[in-house]
């Protein structure tokens, strides 16, 4: 019984310290969540006022032209690109196989066969599941700040639009986890490549600023000069504010898992002083008895 008791104490006190490490992770996390929030929201701004130019030039239909300038003698390959946004590290709930999950449904719906796309990885998790799986992963990123940097998407833009424009994917997709509130999250897929009508055509109907702008307005010094600014800082925003989003969704994740295993700790560590009470009361009443016992057996 003395043994059972001192097992009982002892994952008492390793349930315990269990629960110190996940309150403190949960600290972490809800810190470094409230953290971002103000960089996002502020960010939702700018994003906001570049999606509104570009849809005006789609509704205007001046992203006509650039679309077949842009397409004429390119390679064509027939692949699709997936860029999966994904954490780095594990403890974040069902963030990951969440975003995996319907990451693979996306694809399955769009591209079933896997000879017609790869995969663009941000954050490791995403790059070990789909390399462990033989999937092509043709570039992977990772260490992505907890509050990343526009500097940080730059690379990444780069990368893609350059495999893009050497024929390597026709289409890019941007799928990653959308933050809603600190319990709610939802999947996005979202075309980055290439920057045609039909795909500002698909936002637009999301967007209602957009959908408000007037389609009449000049453009200094031309539609040229005015297309070669917007476009590469619109694909800029978008992977960046996709990465903002899902590492928001990321750290809201974390917190909410970890406050779970805190939850969980504190459950196990009452039934387990319970356990443990009831043990001790028996202990004590075997005790009691047998010195009952003995003195009773001295009488006689």
């Amino acid at each position: 019984m003395a043994e059972s008791i001192n097992d009982v104490k002892h994952r008492i006190a390793s349930t315990r310290n269990t629960r110190q490490i996940t309150t403190a992770m949960q600290m972490v996390s809800t810190a470094k969540l409230n953290r971002i929030q103000k960089h996002t929201s502020n960010y939702e701004e700018y994003v906001s006022r570049v999606k509104a130019v570009v849809m005006h030039l789609a509704q205007s239909h001046l992203l006509d032209n650039i679309d077949s300038s842009s397409n004429a003698g390119a390679k064509k390959s027939g692949k699709t690109a997936y860029l999966v946004i994904t954490s780095d590290r594990g403890m974040v709930g069902s963030y990951n196989s969440n975003v995996i999950r319907e990451t693979n449904n996306f694809i399955e719906a769009h591209t079933p066969n896997p000879d017609d796309y790869m995969i663009l990885a941000v954050g490791g998790n995403g790059a070990d599941f789909y390399k462990n799986r033989d999937v092509n992963v043709a570039y992977e990123y990772r260490g992505v700040s907890d509050i990343p940097t526009f500097a940080e998407v730059q690379e990444i833009v780069k990368t893609a639009n350059t495999m893009f424009e050497d024929g390597v994917f026709d289409k890019l997709y941007v799928c990653y986890t959308h933050f809603v509130n600190r319990i709610s999250s939802t999947f996005r897929a979202e075309k980055m490549l290439p920057m045609d009508s039909e795909a500002f055509e698909e936002d637009s109907s999301k967007d209602v600023k957009a959908q408000e702008i007037s389609a009449e307005y000049e453009i200094e010094p031309d539609e040229s000069a005015v297309l070669k600014v917007v476009l590469p800082q619109y694909a800029q925003s978008l992977v960046f504010g996709a990465i903002l989003d899902a590492k928001t969704a990321e750290h809201s994740s974390s917190s909410t898992a970890m406050q779970s295993a805190s939850d969980n700790a504190s459950d196990l560590i009452s039934r387990l002083e319970l356990q443990y009470n009831r043990a001790r009361q028996a202990a004590i009443t075997t005790e009691i008895t047998e010195i009952v016992g003995g003195q009773e057996a001295l009488k006689h």
